[in-house]
């Protein structure tokens, strides 16, 4: 059996060698495919973390009649944190609300005078919300919208941010997709060109395996070189797509770091570099034994 795994080794060396061109030129297209792959996972780290800090900052917010007492407020809220699509639920009251208003334009004189001239405070209280998701918005702006609570709410300011929430569900829906079927195509690329090179290689040495058949040899011993060829190109695209990512994220982490609070893209890389290799490995390998597997079942008769 050691025996037949180093001679299956050495004839896939032998292919490998042999097609020298098309060996460079099929793990140049797998590289494309793996970079891709790999790509899509990291953008989609990046993604998650600038959603996850737009969403912190959008919310819609409930402003309540002046007459509402807090008990009824209160309720509301509550009854708001027992939504599935409700992340989270602020009060602010009134007190809390004109306060911070006094605070935010403290350094304009003219709206401080205007401020100490009044003799009650004018603002509401109000319930800052945030979703798990922004496209559940519209649901909670729904349920705020009955009849039990529409008589205590002054304003909703949903229909404010709507335009932003529905970009940004647009957005994140979009970039997926079109990540995914990047991707995609660039892996059936990848896949055949690989069966076109194996196929090439089994024309150029169809003289060999029929002399392999005359002296007995098995479909596995004629089969495992090719086999051993194509997982060859996944291993080598897959270190290589690793080895031209790495200056990549070192390069762009600074300002993706920036641009993005929390992100620690760097960190994120190198904490994970090698269960990513190992995905690369994987996904490499795979590419290249079925595309090999299609090419050896169509035109290697065994």
């Amino acid at each position: 059996m050691l025996t037949i795994i180093i001679r299956i080794v050495r004839y896939g060396l032998q292919n490998f060698a042999r097609n020298g061109l098309l060996s460079t030129a099929t793990i140049a297209v797998m590289v494309i495919a793996l970079l891709g792959l790999l790509g899509l996972n990291l953008f989609g780290h990046v993604t998650s973390s600038a959603l996850s800090t737009v969403r912190d900052k959008i919310d819609i917010s409930v402003y309540f009649k002046t007459s509402t007492a807090e008990d009824d407020i209160l309720r509301v809220k509550r009854s708001l944190e027992g939504l599935t699509e409700v992340k989270q639920v602020e009060y602010i009251s009134r007190d809390q609300a004109f306060q911070m208003f006094k605070d935010r334009h403290k350094d304009d004189n003219t709206i401080t005078q205007a401020v100490d001239q009044l003799g009650d405070n004018p603002l509401s209280a109000s319930l800052n919300i945030k979703a798990h998701d922004p496209r559940q918005y519209a649901l909670i702006s729904d349920y705020l919208g009955n009849d039990n609570l529409k008589n205590f709410i002054e304003k909703i300011s949903f229909t404010e941010n709507q335009t932003v929430i529905d970009r940004l569900a647009l957005i994140i829906d979009t970039l997926q997709k079109a990540g995914f079927l990047t991707t995609l195509i660039l892996s059936i690329v990848a896949g055949l060109v690989i069966y076109n090179t194996i196929r090439l290689a089994i024309f150029s040495n169809k003289d060999e395996i029929g002399i392999m058949r005359l002296v007995g040899a098995s479909n596995t011993f004629i089969r495992g070189p090719y086999v051993f060829t194509g997982m060859l190109y996944g291993i080598i695209a897959a270190v290589m797509s690793i080895a031209l990512i790495t200056p990549l994220v070192f390069f762009s982490s600074p300002y993706l770091d920036i641009f993005i609070p929390g992100l620690k893209f760097k960190q994120y890389f190198l904490s994970g570099l090698l269960m990513i290799f190992l995905y690369q490995l994987l996904a490499g390998m795979l590419l290249g034994m079925v595309s090999t597997y299609f090419a050896l079942r169509k035109h290697l008769k065994v």
